[in-house]
């Protein structure tokens, strides 16, 4: 039977949902507030100016000529998020998304220059999932795809999920700067760009491994020991499809990844088939309670599945990799899990 997301645990959709509000409430009266209540903004200076008109972004480079950059055409609306009134900035350095406070202008500028220069040498760097039919059927699934961040040719994959509370998505932040240190390790890494809600997220993931299995020779991936990442509502879905696998949301009858990376999520739903499962958490975390987390990993432990479980003191949601708190390393841990899991 296929897992009913709104009643599966105590921690399911509807209970995530009055949490989301409630963090809306704490970064003001909704979405839409952020993007008008912006400060004005200042020129760039010719320098910055001429930097970025030959392709190199800098942290002062405005976030709009990256989505319209030629390079990028047409998918570059969808490196930030679509809902606009979730995000602010105008710039790289001052982007602001709801729910993640460490966000790194350093790490913002690398990635689009990485998929800047691998675009302009003609590599394809996202992969729309659905058909042209499909997407004129559902005018969502035009808001979908997958960033391709390359590694080595042959080496195995991961989809990391941003969260954004089913409301929108936060790759910037929340998948890209992962996707982004696995292709630099010679994993090869997605970040998918899913549609908000539960089930459309979760049969948007699984649409995403069926197109990297049919299409693995031309992505020249392995599709062998592969593994689901996901912080907040991207952890829950990579969580479910670990749990019940791509068929259950309208995917292909694929195994089950080797291992699912889990951040900052209440999740609790789990079956006795489960995956490896790391999960890492902040214990000041307002909207996941990590005693959820780490109780879970402790059931699955207990069926004889690996876990490990990480939570770091006075750290609250939404700290992505992590650089500069105290889960500083939590990054290079769940690698080195993933890495155990293929050796067996």
């Amino acid at each position: 039977m296929y897992p009913p997301y709104w009643v599966s645990s105590k921690e399911g959709t509807f209970h995530f949902g009055i949490l989301a509000l409630s963090a809306l409430l704490l970064f003001g009266s909704g979405c839409g507030d952020m993007q008008a209540s912006q400060a004005p903004q200042k020129e760039q200076t010719i320098e910055e100016r001429n930097t970025t008109m030959n392709g190199h972004f800098t942290q002062k480079t405005p976030i709009k000529e990256v989505m319209e950059s030629p390079v990028f055409k047409p998918y570059g609306r969808l490196l930030f998020p679509v809902h606009t009134g979730c995000w602010s900035g105008h710039t790289l350095e001052d982007l602001r998304l709801i729910w993640y406070c460490h966000i790194d202008p350093k790490e913002t500028t690398a990635i689009v220059n990485d998929l800047w220069e691998r675009a302009q040498q003609k590599e394809t760097v996202f992969y729309d999932i659905y058909s042209v039919a499909e997407k004129a059927a559902d005018p969502r699934k035009k808001d979908t795809g997958l960033f391709f961040f390359k590694g080595r040719k042959g080496a195995p994959f991961a989809v990391v999920n941003a969260g954004g509370g089913f409301i929108y998505v936060g790759a910037m932040h929340d998948s890209f700067p992962h996707a982004y240190e696995l292709s630099k390790r010679g994993y090869n890494a997605f970040a998918l760009i899913y549609r908000p809600g539960a089930q459309t997220a979760c049969e948007d993931l699984a649409r995403a491994i069926s197109f990297i299995f049919a299409h693995a020779d031309e992505l020249g991936v392995d599709i062998k020991d592969y593994s689901l990442w996901g912080g907040s509502a991207g952890a829950r879905m990579a969580a479910y499809l670990g749990s019940y696998g791509p068929v259950a949301f309208g995917g292909n009858d694929l195994p089950r990844p080797g291992a699912v990376i889990m951040e900052y999520t209440g999740h609790s739903d789990y079956t006795k088939n489960d995956p490896p499962t790391f999960a890492v958490v902040g214990d000041d975390d307002g909207i996941a309670n990590w005693r959820v987390m780490q109780r879970r990993l402790e059931i699955l432990s207990n069926l004889g599945i690996p876990t490990e479980f990480h939570h770091y003191p006075g750290l609250g949601h939404g700290f992505g990799l992590g650089t500069g708190t105290a889960s500083e390393g939590w990054f290079d841990k769940a690698v080195a899990f993933w890495e155990a899991q293929m050796k067996k």
